[in-house]
């Protein structure tokens, strides 16, 4: 018998950026993060994509990328975020998927994903065939190669998406065992009974479709993925390795058995902290051992296409054992929210997104005729757009689909048409039916897609679709008293968030009181361009004036804005925007205002600016997420100087009777404990962020907190600590031959080491690996050679790689 083993990680995250801004804002419960994309992306891509393997006495024997080793699917929405915000792991992933090519005879190991995970058997039919094919287009940019196989999300499948994938030569899918209901070797008349999971998953099945195509299907093994996801099997290699080999048995009739998992990649590093190292450790005991062979699936079906045929339940996914219900009714399926509570909201929340969608379509396709010779033939290929929306690539997509040549404002409309569609596939994202309560995150997400939908719509079809599609919305009943129903969550959670052109220059403005902006300025998805700029001040009082043009890269859309605001000191701010009217009536509101604000009569200038822009006023509020964070504590700035000064002195002239105190056993006094807390941590922060890291300073700092009991921020402490060990370590990558800064490596992780707080020290370990491969063979040869420079490097960078526990070869 022939034995074969594949593990495969679904990789996804659900979509957070905002639909109006194009990028995921601050999200604090993240912390130290900056978001939960970067925070799982640390502790679970980027730990797959350079995954430790550990000799016997603890040192780090190699530094691994499991994406070359794992079948796996990343979705597209969540491939797109790291490309910008985690490169380096983005270009692992790609690259695990080039080496696996060269392992598994030409058969790369990522399979291609619908473009924003939706429910399959729940879509229409021609947004099936678009989530398709924007998958696999998307694959194909970032692989560099067409896709073998394709993910669904959920597993979610009916057979006219199969007939979609087979359609789009895709040759095969993975779906969990108790998908199948019906199989057969290939020449037999009789089907056998296999419902309920009890197909055998270790071979591959083939699927007849009704149009007479065919499609492969390979059925995982529940058990032992369940124990990967939900039991302990992650705590060791070796258990996993053992669960694996433990599948496979004599008694099946077929020369070659395939024994496979799947379940979420996050399952490796994020849930399960280190399972990515538990992953490596079973892939290096599979390749010690000669009778097990580790593959994937394209390599194995060519190996060994089907004898089988199957016939699946339709309607059926992974995770709803009541087929795809849980993404339309109150099922039962939840994720054990508090008792009491239900999800009858789902049904009417897919009901107003299914009115939305198809009180949309005939309009769209009404009005897309006016700009496109065929509007839905456009929208099958706007992914080359979303993918790159550069100019060229824009005007390549419309010299394509265009009815004729097209004005600016046509070719704004066309965007903005391509963009409902956009917004009305984005709102289908799974997860905002998947949890316990309508007012969780994942579902006032796709309620924000709804709402540029609506936005976009109103602006060309009229405001009637908003009206209709709340009153249908307010059928959603929250189980959160105060959130009442959809309507109250749209009005309070998706009208604020919304933006326009207006808003995004006002932002600009405001913040533009702050910080020096430049002639040209992108903001998030936006392009501000400059064309005048006016500050007057008087002692804390700033006036600025200036006019600019807003352009949004996504549509091309353009306002010529004019805007003037009135900075009183802190956070006092108050102003107002509005459309550029002419250049005398612009130079007109400027000298008024200006002439009042020479005055000094603060009112009469509030007054004055209200007077010229009164229609539509700002203040701090208004600005974005990540900006109002950044503005407000330039604001505190100053105060929190001040504040941390006086709780400095009330620490230090009273630190000896804390120590009294503690000594004692008493617990300081609330007014003592919170200086003494914000005096310590204040302190802490400046030393492991300062230029020079001083091991004492910051081991007596640590020591005093201890002895008074004062708690440190530690996880704040370790993350700045080690962005601080990263940044000496990444000064060093960039000139290796430089010994004072290999130097300084030295010092940084001795300090890390010697601190009585554990400092995640990965990243470094990541650089040194890579000078190690590099750089270290070179002065190793030239100090074999007699060099005495090049000896006394190496002997420091082995003495980093012990800090590191690292294992270094001598020769």
């Amino acid at each position: 018998m022939d034995r074969y083993v594949c593990i495969h990680c679904h990789f996804y995250q659900p979509p957070r950026e905002n639909p109006w801004l194009e990028a995921i804002e601050l999200q604090d419960s993240a912390y130290p993060f900056h978001d939960w994309n970067e925070r799982i992306s640390a502790e679970c891509y980027a730990a797959n994509a350079f995954s430790r393997a550990y000799t016997g006495d603890g040192r780090i024997e190699k530094i691994v990328n499991n994406y070359a080793r794992v079948s796996f699917n990343f979705g597209p929405t969540l491939l797109s975020w790291m490309k910008e915000k985690s490169p380096a792991v983005y270009r692992a992933i790609l690259e695990g998927d080039q080496e696996s090519r060269k392992v598994f005879s030409g058969h790369g190991s990522a399979l291609a994903q619908g473009f924003n995970h939706i429910i399959f058997p729940l879509a229409n039919a021609r947004d099936k065939e678009t989530q398709v094919r924007w998958g696999i287009k998307d694959f194909t940019y970032r692989f560099g190669r067409p896709p073998e196989g394709f993910w669904l999300p959920e597993t979610a499948v009916d057979l006219e998406t199969l007939e979609v994938l087979a359609r789009e030569g895709i040759r095969f899918t993975i779906l969990a065992p108790h998908q199948g209901a019906q199989v057969r070797e290939k020449g037999a008349e009789d089907w056998n009974d296999v419902s309920g999971g009890r197909i055998d998953p270790t071979i591959p099945y083939e699927l007849d479709l009704p149009s007479g195509r065919k499609i492969s299907i390979f059925f995982y093994d529940g058990p032992i993925s369940q124990g990967v996801a939900f039991e302990r099997l992650l705590d060791n290699g070796e258990f996993l390795a053992n669960r694996l080999l433990g599948a496979f048995s004599d008694q099946r009739p077929w020369p070659q058995q395939l024994v496979h998992i799947a379940t979420d990649g996050e399952t490796y590093g994020h849930h399960h902290t280190h399972g990515e190292m538990a992953l490596t450790h079973a892939m290096r005991l599979f390749d010690a051992n000669p009778e097990v062979r580790v593959t994937n699936y394209g390599e194995h079906l060519e190996k060994f296409p089907p004898t089988h045929e199957v016939r699946i339940i339709e309607n059926s996914s992974w995770s709803c054992v009541h087929g795809v219900e849980r993404w339309r009714s109150n099922c039962g399926c939840n994720s054990g929210g508090k008792r009491g509570w239900n999800q009858e909201w789902r049904g009417p929340l897919r009901e107003a997104l299914d009115w939305l969608r198809d009180t949309i379509a005939p309009l769209f396709e009404g009005e897309g005729r006016k700009v496109f010779r065929d509007p839905w033939a456009a929208r099958e290929e706007y992914i080359s757009v979303i993918l790159d929306r550069s100019d060229a690539s824009v005007d390549e997509f419309l010299g394509r689909h265009a009815a004729g040549e097209l004005t600016s404002e046509q070719k704004t409309r066309a965007l903005e048409l391509m963009e409902i569609q956009r917004h009305a596939m984005l709102m289908y994202t799974s997860c905002g039916w998947f949890f316990d309560e309508l007012s969780g995150i994942e579902t006032v997400q796709v309620l924000q897609y709804a709402g540029r939908v609506v936005q976009l719509s109103g602006e060309i079809f009229g405001d009637s679709i908003e009206t209709g599609f709340l009153e249908r919305l307010e059928r959603a009943k929250s189980n959160v008293p105060e959130h009442k129903d959809g309507r109250t969550l749209y009005d309070n959670f998706v009208k604020p968030a919304t933006v326009d052109l207006h808003k995004v220059g006002a932002h600009y403005a405001v913040s533009a009181l702050f910080e020096n902006f430049g002639e040209r300025s992108r903001i998030f998805c936006y392009d501000v361009e400059r064309e005048d700029f006016r500050v007057q001040t008087a002692g804390r009082t700033k006036l600025l004036l200036g006019r600019a043009r807003v352009t949004s890269e996504i549509t091309r859309k353009s306002a010529f804005v004019s805007f003037g605001l009135l900075h009183l000191g802190d956070h006092n701010v108050s102003g107002g925007i509005r459309d550029f009217r002419d250049d005398e009536v612009y130079e007109t509101l400027t000298r008024e205002i200006g002439d009042v604000f020479k005055t000094a009569d603060l009112p009469e200038v509030i007054r004055t600016v209200d007077k010229h822009f009164g229609l539509e006023t700002y203040s701090l509020k208004l600005l974005f997420r990540d900006e109002q964070r950044k503005i407000l504590h330039m604001i505190l700035d100053q105060t929190l100087s001040e504040t941390e000064g006086s709780h400095m002195q009330i620490y230090q002239q009273n630190a000896t009777m804390m120590r009294f105190l503690s000594g004692l056993g008493i617990p300081l006094p609330d007014p003592l404990f919170a200086s003494a807390r914000v005096a310590l941590n204040t302190e802490l922060r400046r030393a492991v962020s300062g230029e020079s890291l001083d091991a004492s300073v910051i081991n007596g700092l640590l020591e005093e907190s201890r002895g008074i009991g004062i708690p440190v921020d530690s996880a704040g402490l370790e993350f700045a600590l080690q962005k601080r060990v990263e940044a000496i370590a990444d000064d060093f990558r960039k000139k290796p031959d430089d010994i004072d800064l290999l130097r300084r490596f030295e010092e940084a992780v001795g300090i890390a080491n010697a601190l009585p707080i554990e400092v995640l020290l990965w990243g470094a370990q990541n650089i040194y690996d890579e000078v190690l491969k590099t750089v270290y063979p070179g002065f190793l040869a030239k100090s074999l050679l007699g060099d005495e420079p090049a000896a006394l490097w190496v002997g420091r960078f082995r003495s980093v790689g012990k800090r590191l526990s690292i294992l270094v070869p001598e020769d």
